[in-house]
């Protein structure tokens, strides 16, 4: 093949796979155990960041974004609860709205072990806000455990605006 062919076909591959990057889909490599087993350290998912241009996540949901107390990597959690609702923690098992919810993705390694965040509430999230949570909840920094690093002070929400994207896939 042609010096000049070959250099043409990398300028369109280039040309195609950029804007799709900065737009509409990123690899995100997970570096904490916090989402295992669902997203086991070493992998990546791929973070969509088209869809909440046009809404904001949903319960369930599992999210990239800019941690709100510091640090240069992004992170990824479920979303627990949105705007409006109730969220408590009781001995490890969660209460949403008042109703205690079944959460078939939840691990926790340390069963046994009393932890800071095990206990936590009952907490109203504002509005333009989350309260996220990692499904391994005893290896994960979240919600629960947030602290500004000046004052110690607990974060328990994450802002709307933090929020890059929607994981769509792991590989």
């Amino acid at each position: 093949m042609p010096l000049s062919r070959l250099l043409f076909l990398v300028v369109i591959a280039l040309a195609v796979v950029l804007p799709v990057r900065q737009w509409v889909v990123e690899p995100i490599y997970i570096a904490s155990p916090s989402m295992e087993p669902r997203y086991p350290v070493g992998g990546h998912v791929f973070m969509d960041k088209l869809t909440l241009r046009r809404r904001a996540p949903r319960r369930g949901e599992v999210i990239v974004f800019r941690s709100p107390v510091g640090g240069e990597h992004e992170l990824v959690k479920r979303v627990i609860a949105v705007p409006g609702d109730t969220v408590e923690l009781k001995e490890k098992r969660l209460i949403l709205n008042g109703k205690e919810v079944y959460e078939s993705y939840v691990k926790h390694t340390r069963a046994n072990e009393r932890l800071k965040g095990d206990d936590l509430g009952p907490l109203t999230v504002p509005e333009g806000s989350l309260f996220v949570l990692g499904d391994n909840r005893d290896e994960s920094l979240d919600s629960s455990a947030w602290a500004d690093p000046s004052t110690g002070e607990p974060v328990r929400f994450l802002p709307l605006a933090n929020v890059r994207g929607l994981v769509r896939g792991f590989y």
